[in-house]
This record gives structure tokens, C-alpha cells and sequence, in this order.
């Protein structure tokens, strides 16, 4: 029984007794904070994309008590500054990385430092090129992600549908040489040209996933080729883009599919500027990479290949 008349308060009796453990309450039930630090490095923090995966990868991380530091380059583009980032945090020795690769090829001498350091690398969204990460000795424990070839190739039998099986069409493709970019493109074109063949690509030209370069592009392309009737745009910001430019020509004819179902996006959809968007859930994963790496931490292991859904979202499916 304690029987001292000093005051003595629960928090100082937790600490006395419990050392650095810290209890966290979230949603109601006790969660024993960890002494792991996560790192989240992703392409940006501009797009919506990004910033959903942000949301569920803190969720996952206050859920399991762990330190998350979440960091992005301004730009997709800017392989330069993610791969800083990286080889930063490989100095303030963190406990796992969860990466989502701005380069497929670039990327993979950080992920090599990674590996030396000993911290467990998962790769999310975009996948690695497996001879340029073969090329430097590095390696990932995982890929955590949709499969984006499947996504290309529902918003092909999509577009084909809507323009009843025949028509010439468009596509913004994402940054070149980049692997996501390429599955999305492939699965797309391979789609139409196997399943669809009267359906014509008449343009396709790369929009680096951007808002400002899918008007510019797409407004272009509507200047060269007016017949186009369809379009396929590899994200939703360069989706969004184009969205301005057809109603800058004053054209009310053209089908337009986009890609990770952003919340604008499903605000055009819903008006009707869009057609659809294939969803990926990036809140999913960035809280199973989150989980999956503090498994890791532990001593488990994972599966090479954690896939999370994807599907075409429609204007009925919002209603």
C-alpha cells in the first residue's frame, strides 16, 4: 500500500515503473508505443494521390504507436531530391523505409545504401526496375500496390464501351521511362489493340502526371487532331488538365477516363466531365506499408507482392 503524503502524479508512476514505454490510446483501446521510427518517402505532396497515402500510413502509425516522418520532393519528376531525402534519413538511422520510387531506375543506388545501412526497404505504388536494381546489388523486401497494367486495361474496355466499339481516342501518358507510367500505357494500348482494334489511337504523348502540362498537351493535341473522341489519361491531375482544355474548344463530345479516382476528379465525374477513374486506394497503401514494416522491425516476414485493389469508378457508383 502506498502510504507517502508526497503528491505524486500517474504520469511520473508510469515512468518510474515503465521506463521510455508510453501508453497511447486510439479509438479506445490501448496501443504500447514502440520505439520505431517508419520513414514514408514519397514522389510529392501536391498531388491528392499522395497525400491520401499520407493519411493512411499516420493513421496506421498513431494506431500502432511508432514515429512516422513522412517526406516527398516538390515534383514527381525530381529524382535528384528524393534520392537526398533517402540517403538523409539513412543518417538519422531509421527503422524501416517504405518508398515510393520516383524513378524506377534512379532510385536503386539509394535503395543500395539503404540495404548497407541495414534498414529494410518495402517499395510502394511504383514498382523497381529489377535489372537496374540488380545492376547496384540492391534489393526490397516487397511491393506494396495495384496492379496498373490491369488498370490501363479496364479503362480501355471503359472508353471502348462508351464510344460503341469504334473511334479515335487519345492518351497523356505519365513520366517516360517510368514504371508506372508504362504499365498504365500498356495496359491500355495492348487492351485496345488485342480486344478493341476499331478503336484508333490517334495522339499519345507524356503530361509528366502534371495538371498544367496536361492542358497545355491536350489542348494541342485537340488543335491537330479534332476527330479525337475519347481520351485516356494515365492520372487524374493530367485528366483534370485536359478536362479545361476541351472546355476551352468548346467541345462537349469527348469521353475522358482518368486514373486513381482523386477527390476533383470524382467531383467531374459526378458533373459529368469525366467519364470515370480507375481507384487504386493509395490510404490503403500507405497503412498496410506502415504494417508491414513494423512486422519487419519485429522479425516477421512479408510476401514480395502485397496487392490492393482497383477498379473504375463510375458516376453511379458515387451516387
Amino acid at each position: 500500500m502506498f502510504t507517502s503524503n508526497r503528491v505524486i502524479s500517474r504520469a511520473s508512476i508510469t515512468v518510474a515503473m515503465l521506463g521510455i514505454l508510453v501508453s497511447m490510446f486510439v479509438g479506445g483501446t490501448e496501443v504500447q508505443a514502440k520505439d520505431y521510427t517508419i520513414a514514408l518517402v514519397m514522389k510529392t505532396l501536391s498531388n491528392p494521390f499522395f497525400v491520401d497515402m499520407e493519411d493512411g500510413a499516420k493513421e496506421a502509425a498513431e494506431a500502432l504507436g511508432v514515429k512516422l516522418i513522412v517526406q516527398a520532393a516538390e515534383r514527381e519528376t525530381d529524382t535528384a531530391r528524393q534520392m537526398e531525402i533517402v540517403e538523409n534519413l539513412i543518417i538519422q538511422k531509421i527503422d524501416a523505409l517504405c518508398l515510393v520510387p520516383s524513378g524506377s531506375q534512379e532510385l536503386a543506388l539509394a535503395i543500395k545504401k539503404a540495404n548497407d545501412a541495414k534498414i529494410p526497404v518495402l517499395i510502394v505504388d511504383t514498382k523497381m526496375d529489377p535489372e537496374a536494381m540488380k545492376n547496384v546489388g540492391a534489393s526490397a523486401l516487397t511491393f506494396i500496390g495495384s496492379d496498373n497494367y490491369l488498370g490501363g486495361s479496364i479503362a480501355a474496355a471503359a472508353l471502348s464501351e462508351a464510344l460503341g466499339g469504334k473511334g479515335k481516342v487519345a492518351v497523356l501518358e505519365g513520366i517516360t521511362g517510368h514504371e508506372t507510367a508504362y504499365a498504365r500505357d500498356a495496359g491500355f494500348k495492348e487492351t485496345l489493340a488485342e480486344k478493341y482494334p476499331e478503336i484508333a489511337i490517334v495522339a499519345s504523348q507524356p503530361a509528366n502526371w502534371e495538371r498544367a502540362q496536361g492542358l497545355d498537351v491536350f489542348t494541342n493535341m485537340l488543335e491537330a487532331h479534332p476527330e479525337i473522341q475519347g481520351l485516356f489519361a494515365a492520372n487524374d491531375m493530367m485528366a483534370l488538365g485536359a478536362i479545361q482544355a476541351i472546355k476551352a474548344a468548346k467541345r462537349d463530345d469527348i469521353v475522358v477516363i482518368g486514373f486513381d479516382a482523386v477527390d476533383d476528379a470524382k467531383e467531374a465525374i459526378k458533373v459529368g466531365g469525366m467519364l470515370g477513374s480507375i481507384a487504386q486506394y493509395p490510404s490503403v497503401m500507405g497503412s498496410t506499408a506502415v504494417k508491414k514494416a513494423v512486422e519487419v522491425i519485429e522479425g516477421g516476414t512479408i510476401e514480395e507482392y502485397i496487392g490492393t485493389k482497383v477498379e473504375l469508378i463510375t458516376k453511379d457508383m458515387l451516387e
